[in-house]
């Protein structure tokens, strides 16, 4: 599949998502074996955000990671442009904003907050999806702080070519497989494994967040590199 094809209308997206709300937390658990804890645990520490800082969380879901962030007193903006997702994570919390987490409607290229509202911005698993790549990264970059930092957590490529062959293998037909017994739309999911092996890698996407304007760029793999964790800050 071309990167055209996999550049899916906003819309067309959303509604994919939406269609899969209900169970996405638990598809999650079960296609990433239970990494998708350790991944999380991972990315909390990195953004490090503690009590009076603001965090946005983009492409949120269902608000599961935004949680992770109010343990030191943080309040956490959970922001995503699928309503199923939102809908679901509100319910779950009890409301729209409850426990130091607000759930805002909002699309990654045109960020529904005014410049310099943030002090930390993060994204986990959620690049993938936005249509173009160097605005979102623009765009969460006029919204943080000068002295914020960025967070991403992504899937992306195992450097060990036999590894990664394998790791391959199950994402072009294992993860749509098992998806479908647990979510009964496998759709969403062959997407997602198109979507991954599209992405750049590591390297490659550390170039793209300082074209967009981030400094101090770097990233470290995470279970052989089946993840990574990019992290930037912004100096001005």
């Amino acid at each position: 599949m071309t990167r055209a094809e996999l550049d899916k209308r906003p819309a067309d997206v959303a509604t994919m998502f939406d269609s899969i709300a209900d169970r996405y937390d638990l598809a999650n658990d079960v296609l990433s074996l239970w990494q998708d804890r350790l991944w999380r645990r991972a990315t909390v520490r990195a953004v490090e955000a503690y009590s009076g800082e603001l965090v946005l969380d983009l492409a949120a879901g269902t608000g599961t990671s935004s949680e992770s962030f109010t343990g030191k007193g943080a309040r956490v903006i959970a922001c995503d442009f699928s309503q199923g997702m939102l809908r679901v994570g509100a319910e779950r919390l009890g409301g729209a904003s409850r426990r130091g987490v607000t759930f805002v409607a909002g699309d990654a290229l045109a960020l529904p907050f005014n410049d310099e509202t943030f002090d930390a911005v993060t994204v986990s698993f959620g690049l993938r999806n936005v249509y173009d790549l160097d605005q979102a990264l623009r765009e969460l970059r006029r919204v943080t702080k000068v002295g914020g930092r960025l967070v991403i957590c992504e899937f992306n490529h195992i450097p060990f070519r036999p590894l990664d062959k394998i790791y391959t293998t199950y994402l072009m037909a294992a993860l749509p497989h098992v998806a479908r017994v647990i979510t009964s739309d496998s759709s969403a999911y062959e997407y997602l494994s198109e979507s991954i092996m599209a992405w750049p890698d590591q390297q490659a996407l550390a170039a793209r967040i300082q074209e967009a304007g981030w400094d101090r760029v770097a990233w470290r793999n995470l279970t052989f590199g089946v993840v990574a964790l990019h992290r930037g800050f912004r100096t001005k």
